[in-house]
């Protein structure tokens, strides 16, 4: 779908979209149609239960001889406009013409007295929202019908500062070119989206001036990763690190670093899944997908920081190789670790890869994400992402980005208490701690391997895919973690 940015000027036919703010107070340009309508506005919402509120919406049919519709949006009370709730409005606006039929439509945004928010700012932000929600992931529906398909092919959202608008939104454009690669990349399945090819998808950010690096077996056994190779021994294929460098600071700067969990498939291993639901592990590999998407977005948008992102891909398969319960393996930091459930496999990549990038690139802090634990869901369902932290003030800056952003995080425990619960008789650690706190013990697990360097580990587990819509988000791969560090990012490490 295309977006543009026009000044003032309404049309005399076709879709117009106008806002209407809480109570059926109708904005300038939408008193200026309904005068040219003959008053069809104020009909059409007295005939309806349509009062104004935040994303309502409201189709109002062959108004006059010119438009074919005027579709009125809700934007609630002018005080409580946010950037967000801006964002929000492009989302329900783009999904609505699009069932609609409509494959042209003009927004008429007017900029509103009493707002919090500068008109440029909150029109730029409704264009962020009407692109992310204009994602869809169809490259494998070959037989859809036309009329199956969102019809929207344009938008114009139309207001004084028009190019002011435009130029805020181009950052705002590459952050969504970062999470629809990432929605992408989670969205493919694992037959296509495997070690090597998720690490080549890494690699295509050269063009935009990442530095990217992919570590082979060979290559990782020599650093002495056994926790990640031991993960994927039972999968024909080869697993990968791949490391990607943005240099966008000072020269000599310590960068930051963001590390994902890349289990490209998870079948449980020798500890094998149920049957039922063992699809959706395509998207085991969501924390991976995030980072790569969150490079993108930062060299789209020359952030000027210096940046480390850090993936272990690997496939978790049962084989006759395959790594089995009671095994121990020792990790590239040297402690050894008991492997008493083989499904605790994510942990054991991030164990390597957290170790190597501390070691290499001495970060300022690392945050790492992964599809980790089962037990997010059971404790904070689908709403919020876990959080567990070594460091107060990363966490705060983690909860205030991520409301402000849509990507709500909730921090959790970890303390010498949990501790204790993945001790082995056997090795220095177990990969498992039980089923009491399951998300807080595979986040202690984590943290043997920082050392004293400022972390946050995000279990992104309930949050990666989604099975309803949201205002910016169509159900399926969320992107989530792209704009929450983007945000982070820009508002805290940016020169």
């Amino acid at each position: 779908m295309k977006i543009a940015f026009a000044e003032p000027a309404l049309p005399e036919s076709g879709t117009l979209v106008v806002g209407v703010l809480d109570d059926r107070q109708l904005t300038p340009t939408a008193e200026a149609v309904d005068g040219r309508t003959g008053g069809a506005l104020v009909r059409a919402m007295a005939a309806s239960r349509f009062r104004g509120k935040p994303s309502e919406l409201l189709d109002v049919l062959a108004p006059s001889d010119g438009l074919d519709r005027v579709v009125l949006v809700g934007l609630g009370k002018v005080e409580d406009l946010t950037l967000r709730k801006a964002q929000d409005t492009g989302g329900v606006v783009v999904a609505h013409l699009g069932r609609a039929g409509v494959k042209k439509a003009v927004f008429a945004f007017d900029t509103l007295e009493g707002a919090k928010v500068e008109g440029a700012a909150a029109l730029a932000s409704l264009a962020f929202g009407a692109r992310l929600r204009a994602y869809r992931f169809d490259k494998y529906r070959t037989r859809e019908k036309e009329d199956q398909k969102p019809s929207l092919e344009e938008l114009t959202l139309m207001a004084a500062g028009a190019g002011d608008a435009a130029a805020g939104f181009e950052p705002l454009d590459k952050v969504a070119d970062g999470v629809v690669f990432t929605r992408n990349l989670v969205s493919e399945p694992a037959n296509i989206i495997y070690p090597e090819t998720l690490a080549q998808a890494g690699q295509t950010l050269e063009s935009l001036g990442v530095q990217v690096e992919v570590l082979g077996e060979a290559q990782m056994k020599d650093l002495g990763m056994g926790a990640l190779l031991g993960v994927g021994q039972g999968s024909a294929r080869e697993s990968q690190l791949l490391v990607m460098q943005w240099n966008g600071g000072q020269t000599g700067e310590a960068p930051i670093a963001f590390i994902g969990k890349g289990v490209c498939f998870d079948t449980g291993g020798i500890s094998i899944k149920p049957a039922g639901g063992m699809e959706d592990m395509k998207w085991d590999m969501g924390g991976a997908g995030v980072v790569i998407g969150l490079m993108k977005a930062l060299a789209g948008r020359k952030a000027p920081v210096n940046v480390v992102a850090v993936a272990g891909l690997v496939e978790n398969m049962p084989s006759s190789t395959a790594q089995r319960p009671g095994d121990i393996v020792t990790s590239m930091s040297g402690q050894t670790i008991e492997v008493i459930n083989t499904d605790a496999e994510g942990r054991l990549v991030l164990a390597d890869a957290l170790w190597y990038t501390q070691e290499r690139f001495k970060p300022k802090f690392m945050i790492d994400l992964a599809t980790l634990t089962g037990a997010i869901i059971i404790a904070l369902g689908h709403h919020h992402a876990g959080v567990f932290a070594n460091n107060d003030e990363l966490a705060d800056r983690l909860a205030e980005c991520g409301r402000d952003v849509g990507e709500a995080v909730w921090r959790l425990p970890v303390s010498d208490d949990y501790n204790k619960q993945i001790n082995s008789e056997a090795a220095d650690m177990k990969n498992v701690g039980g089923r009491d706190a399951g998300s807080i013990t595979a986040a202690q697990f984590l943290q043997r391997f920082v050392n004293d360097t400022p972390w946050a580990h995000i279990d992104i587990a309930g949050v990666t895919w989604s099975k309803k819509d949201t205002p910016t988000v169509p159900k399926g791969g969320t992107g989530f973690g792209v704009q929450l560090l983007n945000e982070l990012v820009a508002r805290y490490y940016e020169g």
